[in-house]
């Protein structure tokens, strides 16, 4: 690939009605500088294209760690899901639970005070059937003085 310096360089041969040198020298010079302006955009564009090479890398690195991230934040839900689901089964099974002690607590306290009730019952039954003989001997013990008292 010639450089401007090669072009700034070049000597031709001179010929018998050569060209006018001052033409030649002046093009020359015209030619160095779009050729040398060329050669500087494409060492820039070279430039460029290497940082925009180096930032597709970049993106394409993040690009896979963010995919990385985000596949774990997915499977981070999914077990955090699962988890909550556990959880919301075993707090329903204890509310389960707890129900069903309750209720047989509940239960065993009716089962507890209809015995209290029919033992009082029967106490109530037992005490009226005394008072009852008492007031009886009593009736009778009084019916015996009445007759010892005003005969018959």
């Amino acid at each position: 690939m010639l450089t401007a310096l090669d072009i700034q360089n070049q000597e031709f041969r001179r010929g018998m009605r050569g060209y006018n040198e001052e033409d030649v020298d002046s093009f020359l010079d015209e030619v160095i500088s779009d050729y040398q302006s060329l050669i500087d955009q494409n060492n820039l564009l070279k430039s460029q294209l290497e940082e925009a090479n180096k930032k597709i890398a970049e993106y394409k690195s993040t690009e896979g760690s963010v995919l990385t991230t985000l596949e774990s934040a997915k499977i981070l839900m999914n077990d955090i899901a699962a988890s909550a689901e556990k959880r919301a089964d075993i707090l329903v099974k204890n509310a389960e639970l707890d129900v069903e002690l309750k209720l047989r607590q509940a239960n065993d306290d009716i089962a507890q005070l209809k015995a209290e009730e029919a033992n009082l019952h029967n106490r109530v039954a037992s005490i009226k059937s005394r008072m009852k003989d008492i007031l009886e001997s009593e009736l009778s013990k009084i019916d015996t003085l009445e007759m010892d008292i005003f005969g018959e």
